[in-house]
């Protein structure tokens, strides 16, 4: 859910020199027939270059080590392209794409962002303090194409809402974006792409990252040469924490609250329900959430504010509206045949472990052999993320 990255960056930007050396390394690529026109992008522009001493520079505050591995500037491009809202109509969507500058064959990784509160803050923006310019330039400067989409709701699609944790528009956004960064790569000739891609992302991000796994394996294999998928900390049984959160004392945190609403009241409207907001929760909360949204500061544990009426719908499963919308997200219960990592704190006590192991559980039982679970012991939303960077940084080297 939440990816605050940011600040996590400033705290233990150490981890950084261990993602340096995942962005070292690529093979050639063949030669290939001419390919279509473009069906995706719609434009491209260049936001900034900046030199490999520039990289250094801004490195070298964080961790000294980092510098050592610039191997290149960056050139970072602004992409729109079409893709379709959740309500099936075609809208424009963007994204930024990262390039190395280098005359070496490299490989892609997309990187499906965590939660954004804040608009400015979406990677076709590239502005400074946040995840792609910290993160994503660097490691570009290490030699890797680096590709991120804003999903619906950021940059472009502003005007829209975001579809939180909606496993379909994540997945169509984010893969209409490498359609268009292949569109875009292939009409230029600063970079080579040697084909290769690999996908990562943490909390929303993982969500996203499964989900754009499964949506490329089940019905688009033929068009990318996928390598290896690394899920950190996503939500992937919605069923299981949706029917937890109605049942269970939480951390009562107005922050957690906020995302966990934000679900709540996105499949409302994306699944036509379109219930008042007292459909749900209990007075004096619902008049706060109806008027207020996310925004509405809730700090007691979430399964004391929805109505007894809700939450025996959900348990005896006569909400049959409401649980098909949460059943419709889940992304768990499938067989992956790409190599495939979950990485989980389990003391998270944002997005619960269970998640992870529901999935490890219902994919080895579909047959699955390359599908790894990486409990992270004693490890919190937060601090789960040097692990998952490691592991990461490893799985994508020991997997060219």
């Amino acid at each position: 859910m939440i990816y605050q990255f940011r600040s996590l960056l400033r705290r233990r930007a150490g981890f950084l020199g261990l993602w340096a050396l995942l962005f070292l390394g690529a093979c050639d690529r063949s030669g290939g027939p001419s390919e279509p026109q473009n069906q995706v992008l719609v434009a491209s522009s260049q936001l900034t270059e900046l030199t490999q001493q520039q990289l250094g520079q801004q490195v070298s505050a964080l961790s000294p080590l980092l510098v050592a591995f610039m191997r290149n500037g960056v050139k970072v491009h602004r992409l729109t392209y079409k893709t379709k809202n959740t309500n099936g109509e075609e809208i424009t969507a963007s994204g930024a794409i990262i390039l190395p500058v280098t005359t070496q064959p490299v490989a892609m990784v997309s990187v499906q962002h965590g939660t954004l509160r804040n608009e400015a803050d979406a990677p076709s923006y590239f502005k400074q303090g946040t995840e792609a310019y910290l993160a994503g330039a660097v490691f570009g400067g290490l030699g890797y194409i680096i590709v991120y989409p804003d999903y619906i709701g950021y940059g472009e699609s502003k005007a829209l809402p975001h579809p939180y944790e909606h496993r379909a528009s994540l997945a169509s956004a984010s893969l209409d974006m490498l359609r268009a960064a292949k569109e875009f790569l292939r009409n230029q000739t600063e970079v080579k792409w040697d084909e290769r891609l690999y996908l990562t992302g943490y909390s929303e991000g993982g969500f996203a990252t499964l989900s754009l796994q499964k949506e490329i394996e089940e019905n688009h294999a033929s068009e990318f040469n996928l390598r290896a998928s690394s899920c950190g900390s996503g939500a992937y049984d919605k069923t299981a924490f949706m029917k937890h959160l109605i049942n269970n004392e939480t951390v009562g945190v107005p922050g957690y609250n906020s995302l966990y609403l934000w679900v709540t009241l996105t499949y409302n409207r994306i699944y036509g329900l379109n219930r008042p907001a007292s459909a749900y929760f209990k007075e004096p909360y619902a008049t706060q959430i109806q008027q207020q949204g996310i925004d509405a500061n809730i700090n007691v544990s979430l399964n004391t504010i929805f109505t007894d009426a809700f939450k025996q719908g959900i348990n005896d499963g006569t909400d049959k509206a409401f649980l098909d919308a949460v059943a419709d997200n889940n992304v768990y219960d499938w067989q992956p045949r790409t190599p495939t990592r979950l990485y989980h704190g389990d003391a998270d006590r944002l997005v619960l472990f269970f998640n992870s192991q529901n999935a490890f559980n219902a994919m080895k039982a579909r047959g699955a052999t390359n599908v790894t679970l990486f409990p992270l012991a004693g490890r919190t939303h937060d601090t789960a993320i040097n692990d998952f960077l490691l592991g990461t940084f490893e799985f994508f080297t020991s997997t060219p």
